[in-house]
């Protein structure tokens, strides 16, 4: 039992209430580029960078793999974001988080690792940035809040559903560990205590270049950011 994060409560209200988001409160036209787009841990080793360093929009995604308000932002935006990341007009940090977890080594845990994995390569293949964000959204489109974890083979049926390469589906597969999720939670949740410290919530999406919090319920968020 996670007795550090009594959250009990909170996990209730993000699972059957219909809230506007999963919280954890202390209070031009693009152009197809010729180049994959790139995939990689953060620098501070707790995020998942896909897309290209140069591209004019970055922002970081902060989701909970329970939270059904991220599934919303998947289903509603995921083709989207993988879209910009392919042209090169968006670049996506995505932080995940795990406050809806009970234990150390659950539901939330698990999805989280697997997103690691997917992001570092396995022998000589490796994820693209585009591939990354179709398997994040495959894994909040078969979300199971207060479920038990998935196992290694529906994680691997979705990783090559999202077109993962083999060797980092099997690295999936096999619970390879990918970060350690407690320290990956603990900072994540540090940094969006920065971006809203009244409104700790997921799914929360910031824009780096603006320094401010975006209205992800406006259906044209995405469009405006990208200037399309």
């Amino acid at each position: 039992m996670r007795s550090s994060r009594k959250l009990v409560l909170i996990a209730a209200l993000c699972l059957l209430v219909g809230v506007v988001g999963c919280t954890r409160q202390l209070s031009g036209a693009a152009v197809p580029s010729a180049v994959t787009a790139p995939l990689a841990i953060s620098e501070d080793g707790f995020g998942i960078d896909a897309g290209f360093d140069d591209a004019p929009a970055h922002v970081e995604i902060f989701t909970e793999p329970q939270c059904t308000h991220c599934a919303d932002l998947q289903r509603d935006f995921g083709d989207a974001i993988a879209y910009y990341i392919t042209v090169g007009a968006l670049k996506v940090t995505y932080r995940p988080l795990t406050f809806l977890d009970e234990d150390y080594d659950g539901y939330s845990a698990t999805v989280a690792n697997a997103m690691f994995v997917a992001a570092q390569p396995a022998g000589t293949a490796a994820a693209t940035g585009a591939e990354f964000q179709r398997f994040v959204k495959t894994l909040w489109e078969n979300q199971t809040p207060g479920g038990e974890p998935f196992g290694g083979a529906e994680l691997r049926d979705m990783a090559l559903s999202a077109g993962l390469p083999e060797e980092v589906a099997g690295a999936i597969a096999d619970g390879t560990e990918g970060v350690d999720v407690v320290d990956m939670d603990d900072a994540n949740f540090a940094i969006l205590f920065d971006v809203d410290p009244y409104e700790a919530g997921t799914p929360t999406v910031f824009d780096m270049d603006a320094g401010q919090k975006l209205d992800i319920y406006d259906d044209n968020w995405l469009d405006e950011l990208v200037g399309s």
